[in-house]
């Protein structure tokens, strides 16, 4: 077809702009050739003419369709061009925020200039392993492809990555090494990865600086080769680097700044070991203030110092090397610093003791003097004689900022060789892979030397690029078999000639150079005649003799001569040099001595930047004069070497390009400048690649694609069975020019244009198939519109009439009403008038006489009153006088008694202190004391009783005293009241003379009120009915109000259980979150411990060299018993003594969480305590002070308080006396008796007497408390009289104080009883009681009645203690939980309403935490008792056994009767197992052998019972647990667990297996639970279970090992299935068409994508369908727990959708609103699986809920904010960056769907700014959800069970 034919009306075109460089127009009609005008409409609107040249006639290029736009390979766009490749280029950085592009072997990078949530680890596991074509361009994915086919191919690569200052090169290579860092891993412990991360912050330190177009450029280049061993592990690096810029240590530009690094120094001076360098602010130094910028925007330069330093510090640069740098860059910045004063033309000084100088001096370890002499001065030598020459004051500047360059220099070699050291490896490498990261194409408006090195690098790369990229084409068509024509590109040859060839522009700059007097202008003047005119890339400016002009192949450059001989010969003075190497300091020196050395192509050069490569690794030898002459190489010799050794390393290498594109001068984010762009397009070779491209069959479509896609365009008769055939034969009918395609192998291959015209024909298909539909379906819509309007109609007639006829009967109806209500109207009218008169003249009436009745009775009240009032004044007064004279009386009786009794009160005194007196009273004291003890009781009882009556008798007396005072008042009040009624009678008569007047004025008047009341009547009906209806308008608003509180209520009732629900999703999912970091931290230990396995058996294979005579033994079994051997409570108790035999190394599982948690616990407790002994310190303190203050206080009660505190101290001296006694009383007893024990001298006697002597003393003392009862005597009857009987009652009250702390009757008896004994002991005669015998009765009683005190009042004592220690606790406790709860009160006060629910979550979860501890602890403590009690027990019964058997022996032979023997048949019993079964223990490693390590599940125990081994094993530990063998059960239990391990560590990759050993490990597990005779565990257990219980041991530690192991085992099953479904799953759920036909395969490109169409080897939905089903039933088959298997099925699903979800999330192509269908249909089709394998309630379709949404995404409508708004209520399950990225990458699959605009995809993030959801982008594929192991009971008997035959189990015994 001819290239004119497209160009018909209606057809977009490009022509060029001054502004956007291409823009967009619409061809009005149809081209013809010859036209020389073409009318086109923009698309601002406007028409032009666009009119064609003349002599070329080139048609404007065609615009590629809408669908084509936005492709992740712009080889896959039908018309490659320029304007095509910008606009794509636009729209996907634009409008889908896509910054990388594919263009054929190129990806092209465009700097955002903003982070981008792109290159996490979950975007590295993502990439990692995939085709490079098979996800969205990405720089990961050009890493994976070079680290595949480094693995692939085992062939070295490279990635060149390029690009203008600013673009991203640094960044885009930092990505690629950290890609290599994380998905290789390192091959040591030396963390290499970690090394060669590292070495960016230090080069980028002393490398990098801020330009006025990048922040942090380099301002070098560099290749780092990554090593890789055989295993494709990385194991050290190497690094070359090329051109430094030196210059812009001693100038930057405006706005520009020096290198980081001094910065860096600068922002730390304050640190105390930089106090040395003498540094300051970065504006006090030249070298770093000539920019006027020292500061960068959100850069910390003291921060990014420590970042410097720790890196150096992981590089292996110790700290004082590091501090060496640092004086060396210090000592650079003070050079700058030193400044020069002319003393005439030719000859310059420095200032003496010039500050600078001395500080560089001192840091530098130079002597001042010699260092500022030859800095002022040079040595000239000649062949007979040497000077020394003054310079001037600019050539001593430029010599100082030589001399600053060639330091930074030598330091910068320094460190790159010592970071080359750091990461260079022993091991021997195997392959590498290099990232280039070197300069692109530069041109300024002055451009010198460095520009021309960096520009004739660009060309080299260039060469070398379009050799490559010529080479694959020519590969391509030579595999696919198409006859290869010569393609015409851009050859470099002849520009690099013209740079490098013999007599070419280096040579000619080094010739110059070696010229005594060769100056830039000579130079230019031989470039003039040895190139112009005879190259025609050699070009002289008009206007200038020093310049010249190259032209590139990216554009022409004009260079200024000026300064290119200095910096090529790259001059410093030797005498400076050598008083540096004259250096105290060490460090110095090692930095000059390559100067020594031949310099090799890796050493510093140029004045402007310094080409380095690698560390020379064998220098060549040769002579003196040989090193002399390569010392003298120029700069751009050395970078022409080291250029040619990068390009030998670059062509043994397969090359991967990165071409970085810089959008806008400004670093706005996100901006495109197409004049920029197109720009460096043109520079970086991306538009040589589309030409190559365009030139040859750019569109390539395999057999089957071109079939999908373009089946519309075919009959039914043209479709064969051959797809080859079917293809050829469709192609030859829509193209008839065969040179516009060419059939290949496996390939149709497209000239360029050729795509879109089929998708034209497509397109038009396709277009009237959709008239056609949409034809018939208006017609049928109208029609059935038509009818539908037409039935309306009649039933709108038919309503309207019956309207009509209701109406007329309505009115007949209203008439006949009206005339009715007319007639009673009028009655009711009349009647009501009636009324009305009649009422009012009652009212009247009623008033008057009311008013006489009233005035009557006012004056019988008064009377009545008066008399009452005079009758109680009468009364009070008689009551007082006789009150007056009672009180008189009583006082002289009180008088004359209280004389009397002081009388007696003397006389009892004085017969109390006489002896005789006492003898005679004496005799029947007790009795009398007694008694009056009684007689003060009853005087206290009668006391309290008079007091109670004297009380009551107060309080009437009170209360009639305030009546009668009211009463008075009243009279009083009702007197006045009289004297005023007299008064108002008179008036009141004088009224009636005025009211009988008025009354006529009354009757006149009266006429007149009842017409006014007629007239408020009628008002106040209508009043009355206006407020019924603002009454019923107040109902209803009622009602409404109501209805709304309703509602509210039941919306209060929903969002409380909302919140409820909301609360306890959020208890699970923390509870979840905790199961989940216990299991992920066993994952890690098990992961460890495989790992510790590994190295000790490394280490065993490089040690194990055998002994002569020393046999080792297999330690197995030793060192698997002592991994899982416990100190374990239930074996051993605390009354024996711990094992010696047991060995020394014990690994005990730790759960890390359990043990953090009892971690908290303890420190809370710890507080606890210390808060309880402060509060009980406190306690006693307040105790004391209140005693210290009652001893302060005066005596209140006399002599009683005296008796009751010696009384206290009487009893605990006895006390304490009488425990000495008796404990030594008993123990003289208790001594053996002998005849000589109650002899004198005896000990018994000897206690004996001095319990005498004590009693003796007790006497005494009983003589004085008989003195003070007297005194209490005395005190009491005092106390009876009427005075003090307020004081005796609370004298009495607390003298009952110690009595009422006694608990009940019987404990007051033998108190009393004790008291009495005592009391009548005292009375006693000692003497008289020794001589009659019955002073040990005496002592007795005494002693009985002091045990019985003494006990009851420790016991009070402690109970009280517990009591008050308890009530403090629960105090503290309550007060602590009390300003707990007020905290969090207030805190949650202050939090928004979701922080606050998950604040008191928490604080909730945190209790409930300590509350289980504090169980947990209780059930811990029983525990230990019921171990403790069953091994007493067993004890018990042991000694009773031999005690049985003891007896029996001790039975005589003798005592046995001879009875005769007769036969007897004996019937065989059948043997009643017992479900257990017997081993020998040397039969325990075959019994794993056999029944673990050697059972494999596809053969023998796929027909045994599901869990027998488990069965097996638990019936062993029975039979161990009835030996009571603790050595065997955990001999057996430690065996089988590592069994199990090694079982799956070497067959972990098997599902069956791994399968097979979880389910009988939870099978184990529930058995040890189901027997271990706990209650929760036995409820669905049979009796006979139930007598299967373990009796001996508690192995509950050893089920919580069980159950990390079958967590360890869950996880790697997860892990083998994941596996195993990860290759399926993007092929089958997003790739395979399983509704064919719905989605089309659009053109790719060079980058083919894998297949949507289901070729042989590609796995379909019914692949993941069938091993869904294959584990299904594999698990089911091995018995494994139903909870569990839903477990897993959960745990597949995420894995699917996860998976899935991710890659939409990563291919552009994938987001379609046809592939969304597909994705909708494929998880109803996993649902449908759910469903038929009972499983919908295992929580698996959850977890495709957010695959589910994004498919529902990829469907819906977005155009509208409804849209937006049912987006963002329907992807709940989404976070905002999955919404707005799978909105970005939606790409129209035909021209009838639409793309995504940009404003409502910030509509869609505006509404969600406020959701809190995680800014990741992709699911965790990675993510295990936590198990659980619920208890499953098995209900099979174990007596049971038959061991088969095939197990090899014979030498096992069932009992």
């Amino acid at each position: 077809m001819a290239a004119s034919e497209l160009y018909t009306k209606f057809a977009r075109v490009w022509i060029p702009d001054p502004e956007e460089v291409w823009k967009s127009a619409e061809l009005l009609k149809d081209y013809k050739p010859g036209d020389k005008v073409l009318l086109l409409h923009l698309e601002e609107g406007t028409d032009l003419e666009y009119r064609l040249d003349p002599k070329t006639k080139e048609l404007p290029p065609l615009r590629n369709p809408d669908i084509l736009v936005g492709e992740n390979d712009l080889t896959a766009l039908s018309y490659l061009h320029e304007p095509a490749v910008l606009h794509n280029l636009r729209v996907r950085f634009i409008d889908s925020k896509l910054i990388y592009t594919y263009c054929g072997i190129v990806l092209v990078a465009i700097n955002p200039y903003e982070q981008l949530p792109i290159y996490g680890e979950d975007i590295i596991n993502a990439y990692s392993g995939q085709n490079m074509g098979d996800m969205d361009p990405h720089i990961f994915a050009v890493a994976e492809e070079a680290y595949k086919q480094m693995a692939r191919d085992e062939r070295n690569q490279s990635i060149i990555v390029s690009g203008e200052s600013g673009a991203g090169k640094t960044v885009s290579a930092k990505y690629a090494m950290r890609y290599f860092a994380t998905v290789s891993g390192s091959a040591s412990e030396a963390n290499v990865e970690e090394k060669v991360l590292a070495s960016n912050p230090i080069m980028e330190s002393i490398g990098n600086a801020k330009t006025t177009r990048n922040d942090n450029s380099s301002r070098f280049g560099k290749y780092i080769e990554i090593g890789f061993d055989k295993r494709y592990r990385i194991i050290g690096a190497n690094m070359r680097t090329y051109l430094l810029e030196k210059s812009r240590v001693v100038f930057q530009a405006e706005e520009e700044r020096n290198y980081h690094i001094f910065y860096q120094l600068c922002a730390s001076a304050k640190l105390p070991e930089f106090k040395m360098l003498r540094l300051g602010n970065a504006d006090s130094f030249h070298y770093t203030k000539q920019g006027g910028s020292p500061m960068i925007e959100g850069v910390d330069d003291a921060k990014e110092m420590a970042h410097t330093r720790q890196a150096c510090t992981l590089l292996g640069i110790s700290e004082s090397y590091q501090m060496g740098i640092f004086r060396i860059l210090a000592g650079i910045l003070h050079l700058g610093n030193v400044g020069f004063t002319s003393r005439d033309s030719d000859s310059c000084t420095i200032p003496p003791k010039h500050e600078p100088l001395i500080i560089f001096c001192d840091l530098m370890g130079v002597d001042y003097e010699e260092m500022c002499h030859w800095l002022c001065h040079r040595k000239l030598a000649t062949a007979t004689e040497t000077y020394i020459k003054p310079i001037s004051k600019l050539q001593a500047i430029n010599a100082r900022d030589a001399l600053a360059k060639h330091i930074y220099a030598k330091l910068f070699n320094w460190i790159v060789d010592h970071v080359n050291q750091a990461l260079h490896s022993a091991v021997k490498q195997h392959s590498f892979i290099g990232v280039l990261d070197i300069y692109g194409f530069e041109t300024f408006e002055i451009n010198s030397f460095e520009q021309f090195c960096i520009n004739y690098a660009n060309e080299k790369l260039q060469q070398q690029f379009n050799m490559h990229v010529f080479k694959l084409e020519q590969e391509e068509y030579m595999k696919e078999q198409i006859p290869w024509t010569l393609i015409d590109f851009y050859d470099n040859q002849p520009c690099i000639n013209l740079i490098e060839s013999k007599l070419g522009i280096l040579d000619l700059l080094d010739e110059e150079c070696k010229m005594p007097k060769g100056t830039d202008d000579t130079w230019a003047q031989k470039l003039y005649n040895t190139h112009l005119n005879k190259c025609a890339l050699f070009e002289k400016p008009r206007m200038s003799n020093k310049a010249f002009i190259i032209k590139h192949f990216a554009d022409k450059v004009e260079y200024q001569c000026e300064g290119f001989l200095e910096k090529n010969k790259d001059t410093v003075f030797e005498e400076q040099i050598k008083v540096l190497k004259s250096s105290k300091f060490k460090m110095l020196p090692e930095l000059f001595q390559d100067d020594e050395k031949a310099i090799s192509p890796t050493s510093a050069t140029s004045s402007g930047r310094t080409p380095l490569t690698r560390v020379p690794v064998k220098p060549t030898k040769g002579r003196p004069g040989q090193m002399t002459k390569e010392h003298k190489k120029t700069v751009g010799h050395q970078f022409r070497n080291s250029l040619h050794l990068l390009m030998e390393t670059l062509n043994a290498t397969t090359p991967h390009y990165v071409r970085c594109i810089k959008p806008n001068d400004f670093k706005f984010p996100f901006t495109f400048d197409e004049k920029r762009a197109v720009q460096q397009l043109r520079a970086c070779g991306v538009l040589e690649t589309i030409r190559i491209s365009a030139a040859g069959f750019p569109s390539r479509w395999t057999y089957q694609e071109f079939f999908s896609r373009y089946r519309v365009l075919m009959k039914q008769k043209d479709v064969l069975g051959d797809r080859k055939q079917t293809c050829k034969n469709v192609l030859e009918k829509l193209i008839l020019d065969k040179d516009k395609y060419q059939f290949g192998k496996t390939k149709i291959f497209f000239r360029a244009g050729q795509v879109a015209y089929l998708e034209k024909l497509r397109a038009d298909k396709l277009r009237a198939a959709c008239i056609r539909i949409q034809k018939t379906i208006r017609g049928w819509l109208l029609r059935k519109k038509y009818l539908c309007m037409q039935r309306a109609a009649i039933t709108v007639q038919r309503y309207v009439r019956g309207y009509q006829a209701r109406c007329y009967a309505k009115f007949l109806r209203r008439t006949k009403a009206a005339t009715t209500i007319q007639k009673y109207w009028r009655m009711y009218v009349v009647r009501r008038r009636y009324k009305i008169r009649r009422a009012a003249t009652i009212v009247v009436q009623s008033y008057l006489r009311g008013y006489l009745a009233r005035n009557r009775y006012r004056k019988i009240l008064r009377e009545h009153k008066a008399v009452i009032i005079q009758k109680r004044v009468r009364g009070w007064l008689a009551r007082t006088h006789y009150k007056r004279t009672m009180q008189a009386i009583i006082y002289l009786q009180c008088c004359f008694r209280r004389m009397m009794a002081k009388r007696e009160l003397k006389k009892l005194k004085i017969e109390a202190r006489s002896v005789e007196r006492y003898k005679k009273l004496h005799i029947g004291m007790e009795n009398k004391i007694m008694q009056l003890q009684r007689k003060v009781d009853e005087q206290n009882k009668d006391y309290k009783c008079l007091m109670e009556k004297l009380t009551n008798l107060e309080g009437v007396y009170n209360s009639e005293t305030e009546k009668l005072r009211n009463d008075v008042e009243r009279l009083q009040l009702s007197e006045e009241e009289a004297k005023v009624a007299t008064g108002r009678v008179l008036s009141l008569q004088e009224e009636i003379a005025k009211l009988r007047k008025d009354l006529e004025q009354t009757r006149s008047e009266k006429k007149s009120i009842e017409e006014r009341a007629d007239k408020y009547k009628q008002e106040t009906e209508q009043l009355v009915s206006n407020l019924k209806e603002e009454n019923t308008l107040l109902k209803q608003e009622k009602e409404t109000l109501n209805h709304l509180i309703v509602e509210q209520a039941k919306e209060m009732t929903e969002t409380m259980e909302r919140k409820l629900v909301e609360e306890t999703k959020q208890l699970e999912l923390d509870l979840n979150d905790e199961r989940l970091r216990y299991q992920n931290l066993l994952n890690e230990f098990s992961r460890l411990e495989e790992r510790y396995d590994d190295l000790k058996e490394e280490m065993t294979l490089m040690l194990n060299v055998p002994k002569p005579g020393h046999k080792r033994t297999d330690s197995t079994h030793s060192s698997n018993e002592s991994e899982y051997t416990f100190s374990s409570e239930f074996a051993e108790t605390e009354d024996i003594a711990p094992r010696t035999e047991e060995p020394s190394e014990k690994k005990v599982p730790l759960d890390m969480s359990l043990f953090l948690k009892l971690q908290k616990r303890v420190t809370e407790l710890e507080q606890e305590k210390q808060i309880m002994q402060d509060e009980l310190d406190r306690k006693e303190e307040q105790v004391l002070r209140s005693k210290a203050k009652e001893e302060e206080r005066p005596p209140i009660r006399g002599a009683e308080l005296e008796y009751e505190s010696l009384k206290r101290q009487e009893l605990e001296s006895e006390n304490k006396k009488l425990k000495n006694e008796l404990n030594e009383l008993r123990k003289a007893l208790s001594e053996k008796s002998a005849p000589e024990v109650t002899a004198p001298g005896a000990p018994a006697y000897r206690v004996l007497m001095e319990q005498l002597t004590s009693v003796s003393e007790e006497l005494d003392v009983r003589k004085e408390e008989v003195l003070i009862l007297r005194s209490q005597l005395v005190s009491q009857k005092e106390a009876i009289q009427p005075k003090d009987d307020k004081n005796t009652m609370t004298d009495s009250t607390i003298l009952l104080e110690d009595v009422q702390k006694m608990k009940d009757k019987g404990e007051i008896a033998q108190a009393y009883i004790g008291l009495k004994e005592t009391n009548r002991s005292s009375t006693m005669d000692y003497q008289e009681l020794n001589e009659d015998g019955e002073l040990w009765l005496v002592y007795e009683g005494l002693k009985q009645a002091n045990r019985l005190l003494e006990s009851q009042l420790q016991s009070q004592k402690r109970s009280h203690e517990n009591e008050a220690e308890a009530l403090r606790g629960e105090i503290q406790s309550l007060k602590e939980e009390n300003n707990r709860q007020q905290q969090l009160l207030a805190q949650n006060l202050q939090l928004p309403p979701e922080a606050r629910i998950e604040a008191s979550l928490q604080h909730e979860i945190t209790r409930l935490t300590n509350e289980n501890l504090d169980l947990m602890e209780q059930l811990e403590k029983q525990d230990k008792t019921v171990r403790k009690l069953k091994k007493q027990l067993k004890v018990f019964a042991k000694k009773i056994g031999e005690l049985e058997v003891g007896q029996m022996e001790n039975i005589s032979p003798g005592q046995i009767i001879d009875e005769p023997i007769r036969p007897v048949n004996i019937p065989r019993k059948e043997k009643d197992f017992q479900g257990m079964l017997e081993y020998k223990r040397e039969d325990e490693q075959k019994l794993v052998k056999n029944l673990i390590l050697e059972l494999k599940p596809r053969g023998v125990a796929v027909n045994l019972i599901p869990g027998l081994p488990a069965y097996i094993l638990f019936m062993c530990v029975r039979h161990a647990d009835y030996l009571n063998d603790d050595q065997k059960v955990r001999s057996l239990l430690t065996s089988t667990i590592n069994s199990i391990k090694k079982v799956l560590k070497k067959r972990g990759d098997d599902f069956e297996t791994v399968s097979f050993w979880l389910s009988n490990t939870c099978r184990f597990l529930h058995c040890l639970k189901q027997y271990s005779g706990e209650e929760g565990f036995m409820k669905h257990n049979t009796s006979r279970q139930n007598e299967h219980c373990l009796t001996n041991f508690d192995l509950a530690e050893y089920r919580q090992v069980l159950s990390d192991l079958a967590i360890q085992i869950y996880q790697q099953l997860v892990r083998v299935l994941e596996n195993i479904l990860q290759p399926m799953i993007v092929s089958g759920m997003l790739e395979h068409e399983t509704i064919q036909g719905v989605s089309g395969v659009k053109p790719t490109g060079l980058r083919k994508r894998t297949s949507s169409i289901a070729d042989e080897g590609t796995y379909t939905l019914d692949s993941i369908l069938r091993q869904l089903n294959s584990f299904h039933s594999v698990m089911c088959q091995h018995g494994m727990d139903p909870e569990l298997i839903k477990q897993v099925v959960k745990q597949m699903f995420y894995i699917v959708g996860a998976i899935t979800l991710n890659n939409l999330l990563l291919r552009k192509d994938m987001c379609s609103w046809s592939k969304g269908m597909q994705i909708r249909y494929n998880v109803s089709q996993l649902e449908e699986w759910l469903r038929d394998k009972n499983l919908m309630n295992s929580g698996a379709k959850e977890t495709l809920e957010p695959l589910i949404q994004a498919a529902q995404l990829l469907q819906v409508k977005k155009k509208t904010d409804d849209d937006a708004e049912a987006i963002c209520s329907m992807c709940n399950a989404l976070t905002t960056a999955q919404i707005v990225k799978v909105l970005n990458l939606y790409t129209p699959v035909n021209e009838f769907e639409e793309r995504v605009s940009v404003s409502f995809i910030r509509t869609i993030q505006m509404r969600l700014r406020d959701r809190k959801d995680s800014p990741q982008l992709l699911m965790d594929a990675k993510h295990i959800f936590p198990v659980t192991f619920p208890f499953n009971p098995s209900s099979l008997a174990l007596e049971t069970i038959q061991i088969p035959a095939s197990l090899g189990l014979g030498f096992i015994a069932r009992v």
